[in-house]
């Protein structure tokens, strides 16, 4: 399919406009060591804003003939577009906002592949240095502000959602923004948008002028889901591992919409995180929420949360259905919480130092056939250890649905396979089999093929 498209000279917008030659080597190498195909799908990405499409290798095949090339100024650099997408720019002119985000994948992209390479102490693979790989992520995109009072409420929740399930998440975004409290997400579109739109609105009548819309994404994902126009504030972690630790450390409180495979993994992410024994003190308001249609789909998660992890897992987290104002007022409680907690503690209010991570949640997970035919989904284990496992199995069905490897995978040698004790697979096949059905796998009008398949 033929796309309209653009070609463009644009000068840097806030973020990074200095490169060394080697730096600037390695995002022009093709090769597997390089960058420039890491570097080239994240800024086709950026600027496929408000595009219907939530398949990385459909996009990349839309754009086949798309190019990127850094061009070296006396005071500074710029980047050349080749056959950019025309929906990015307004007479000509790239908007502001993705112009930001462009210069935000550059400067991430060179901060995490050869800044931090070049860090001694930075460069194994221990817990401690993993989370400080993600600290030295956010501080360098400016994330952490000192002094500022925990107020960052993350919202998570599916890309693929109904219009009433989209407005009921930005009136919920609108109490949190009355009560000043900012909107972190995963960046992309439908519950990720909502909270932050809302949110705008809540600011402006409260005159808070300096209002967060925070989107944390990875290279895999944000082709299926490109950065929505509220976002002021875009960062791109290595992997989908360190994309979630990001949440959760520079995060003050989750809030959970309905949502599909995504979401699923990311509830098993903080619930397996929050089981470990060091965390049972440490304040971290989590609620669940949605319109009254809804209250059968949390019916549905909370079942399999108690069945697959236990009661302890679901102690931590509230339902509220169809009540924005309480699901505010819970998160302004939770952050007065937060605090009280971590000034107690001595903790910083701009990355949660204490909260304990398991190495296994930390681990990169690459869905293959074999992978994914390897997981341990069975009973005898530790309840933080059959979360991981199961947030693998989700992670490899998200990534069989948009990421173009997994997609590419799934169409060469077919759905991945996932077996394991009964009951466990059980619940699991009824949670997929319901997503499907409420078409929660991809956008509405797409035919959903199943990239998975349940085995005895």
């Amino acid at each position: 399919m033929t796309q309209e498209t653009i070609n463009a000279l644009v000068s840097p917008e806030g973020s990074l406009e200095i490169l060394s030659s080697h730096e600037v080597n390695r995002l022009k190498d093709k090769s597997e060591g390089g960058l420039y195909r890491l570097f080239r799908q994240c800024a086709l990405a950026v600027m496929n804003i408000g595009v219907d499409i939530d398949d990385c290798k459909d996009l990349m095949e839309r754009y086949a003939d798309f190019d990127i090339r850094l061009v070296p100024q006396p005071r500074g650099l710029k980047l050349e577009l080749i056959n950019a997408p025309i929906d990015a720019f307004v007479d000509g002119e790239m908007l502001r906002g993705i112009r930001e985000h462009l210069f935000s994948v550059l400067r991430d992209i060179i901060y995490a592949h050869s800044v931090l390479g070049s860090y001694p102490g930075l460069s194994n693979d221990d817990p401690d240095t993993i989370t400080n790989r993600v600290f030295h992520i956010l501080r360098n995109a400016r994330v952490m502000q000192a002094g500022r009072h925990p107020d960052i409420v993350v919202c998570w929740g599916g890309h693929s959602i109904s219009r009433e399930e989209y407005v009921y998440s930005k009136e919920v975004g609108h109490e949190l923004g009355l009560r000043g409290l900012s909107i972190c997400t995963g960046c992309g579109p439908g519950a990720m948008k909502g909270p932050m739109k809302g949110a705008t609105i809540g600011h402006a009548k409260q005159r808070v002028k300096n209002g967060r819309y925070i989107g944390i994404t990875e290279p895999g994902i944000i082709g299926a889901e490109p950065p929505n126009p509220i976002v002021n504030e875009l960062v791109i972690l290595p992997d989908i591992e360190k994309r979630l630790e990001a949440f959760v450390r520079a995060g003050h409180g989750i809030i959970v919409f309905p949502g599909g495979v995504g979401t699923a993994e990311e509830i098993l992410y903080l619930l397996g995180v929050l089981l470990h024994p060091e965390n049972r003190d440490l304040p971290f308001p989590v609620v669940f929420t949605g319109r009254p249609e809804n209250a059968e789909y949390f019916e549905m998660i909370d079942r399999f949360i108690r069945n697959a992890l236990g009661e302890e897992a679901a102690a931590r987290y509230q339902i509220i259905i169809d009540d924005p104002v309480r699901v505010a007022q819970t998160m302004k409680q939770g952050m007065e919480e937060v605090q009280a907690f971590r000034r107690s503690a001595q903790d910083a209010y701009y990355f949660n130092w204490m909260l304990k991570i398991d190495p296994i949640f930390q681990a990169p997970f690459e869905p293959t056939h074999e992978s994914m035919r390897e997981l341990e989904l069975h009973r005898n284990q530790p309840a933080h250890l059959i979360a991981a496992n199961l947030r693998k199995a989700f992670s490899g069905i998200v990534a069989g649905n948009v990421k173009e490897q997994g997609v590419r995978q799934v169409q060469e040698r077919g759905p991945f396979e996932i077996s394991g004790d009964q009951e466990l697979l059980e619940p699991l096949e009824e949670l997929l089999t319901a997503f499907v059905q409420q078409n929660r796998m991809k956008l509405p009008g797409a035919a959903y093929k199943p990239s998975y398949r349940i085995v005895n």
